[in-house]
């Protein structure tokens, strides 16, 4: 068995559902798939002496779920006051119009079609709920809707599917764009150095308490499948299905298919710099 702390991250062990920082309370929602590994981190964010609480991400439409996610922050004492979603994708968003429904409260998003209520959300912003203050910060790439949420007083971010707890994020085109997603990464490695932060709480898998480490470990995965593919061109692999069974042979075939939009998004990168 691998030790956690010798992972990119260092992924906490234990079960993934309960608090992670002082601030923090995850409910996995019941959807686990090779795509969501354990199923989606529903996160509950509240002052610990607040009875208000912000959720972000209510996940799938699952009746069960959502409603146990209510009662969760209820036997805390916490109201639901606010709900936000780090990106549009079913398995986080897909369930936050009901949620809504449920907790009475707005729905925040970047994508105005996913909001419920007149205001979204903009890099920029501070979130303050209760006298919980969450910092919005754009990270596009894994979709053009992708956020993430810096927790000051926990120095944590909540990072939905920009970085995984496990693993890392597919970026497919076309929504997906891997220039932007590099930006992202790098803005996410700013936030290690110059703000402290430490603690990933990862919209998929386990909680990571290296998150400097976690970013690094992106780039350079990013960095060496870039070249990979670069090389892969290089020598006569033209199709992204060519490319994809030649530069991830070493993945799960069910993955093959989400593999080859990442190679889309590698290849239009790789264009668009001149380097093919």
């Amino acid at each position: 068995m691998t030790d956690a702390a010798a992972l990119p991250g260092r992924p906490r062990g234990g079960d993934l559902s309960g608090p992670a920082t002082a601030r923090a309370v995850n409910v996995l929602a019941p959807n686990p798939s090779v795509m969501t590994l354990d199923g989606t981190n529903t996160w509950i964010l509240s002052e610990p002496d607040s009875d208000l609480a912000v959720v972000v991400d209510p996940g799938p439409l699952d009746e069960g779920h959502l409603r146990h996610v209510v009662a969760t922050a209820e036997r805390a004492g916490k109201r639901v006051a606010l709900t936000l979603l780090t990106h549009g994708h079913p398995d986080h968003a897909a369930g936050a119009a009901r949620f809504a429904e449920l907790t009475g409260t707005r729905v925040r998003a970047l994508d105005p079609a996913l909001r419920l209520g007149d205001e979204g959300l903009a890099a920029g912003d501070v979130i303050t709920t209760g006298g919980l203050e969450l910092r919005i910060v754009p990270t596009p790439g894994h979709t053009a809707d992708s956020l993430c949420f810096h927790l000051p007083a926990d120095r944590a971010v909540l990072t939905g599917d920009t970085i995984l707890g496990r693993g890392t994020t597919v970026v497919a085109h076309p929504d997906g764009r891997l220039g932007d997603y590099l930006d992202s990464l790098r803005r996410l490695r700013s936030l290690t150095v110059d703000d402290g932060v430490h603690t990933v709480l990862p919209g998929h898998g386990p909680v990571l308490e290296d998150a400097q480490g976690a970013v690094e470990y992106y780039l350079a995965h990013r960095a060496h499948r870039l070249a990979q593919v670069e090389t892969a061109v290089e020598d006569g692999y033209r199709t992204p299905g060519q490319v994809v069974a030649h530069v991830y042979a070493d993945v799960d075939r069910s993955l093959w298919p989400a593999a080859e939009l990442s190679v889309r998004a590698q290849l239009d990168y790789l264009e668009e710099h001149g380097l093919i």
